[in-house]
């Protein structure tokens, strides 16, 4: 793992709880069968209700991850379509390369973030307390994470719940 450029533990102990969640987020959609990785839940409960796939989710979190670790804490702008990361289509294997892409860049910036400064181009509108340092901005990643874990794994449970099951085999 590179080191942050901070001595802190407190970072470190972050750094290890965000790439924890995320690669949970990653197991997750790998472990889905193809067709259920993709899958929302309004398939199962009807179009009243609708929500994201866990491919979405990752693709989603790989975007979170980039922009407040490069984009707002580095300066450097990474591009992003965020609407699309809730729309997009893609197999499994391409959001797993996607994010073991995500994972790299975002380790990268890691390692070049000044933990305890304050972020270099923060958004317009962003006052919130976690704003104030890069260490803030990367508890604002870990917090994203959890949520979509969370909700991925809701879509999970759901989704492989309603997937018709096998007749029983006969008795031999």
């Amino acid at each position: 793992m590179r080191t942050p450029t901070s001595t802190d533990l407190r970072d470190e102990i972050l750094l290890r709880f965000i790439l924890q969640k995320f690669d949970q987020l990653v197991t997750l959609v790998g472990s889905l069968e193809e067709a259920d990785a993709g899958r929302d839940l309004g398939e199962h409960t009807g179009p009243e209700v609708s929500t994201n796939s866990a491919v979405q989710l990752l693709v989603h979190v790989c975007g979170v991850m980039r922009r407040w670790s490069s984009s707002v804490n580095l300066g450097v702008p990474v591009p992003r379509d965020r609407d699309g990361e809730f729309t997009t289509q893609m197999p499994a294997a391409q959001a797993l390369e996607l994010a073991a892409r995500a994972r790299e860049a975002f380790l990268d910036d890691i390692a070049a973030t000044d933990w305890s400064a304050a972020p270099a181009a923060l958004p317009a509108g962003r006052d919130e307390q976690w704003t104030v340092t890069c260490h803030g901005v990367l508890l604002h990643v870990f917090e994203e994470i959890c949520q979509h874990l969370g909700h991925a794994e809701i879509t999970r449970d759901v989704v492989t719940a309603r997937r018709p099951s096998l007749p029983p085999e006969p008795a031999r």
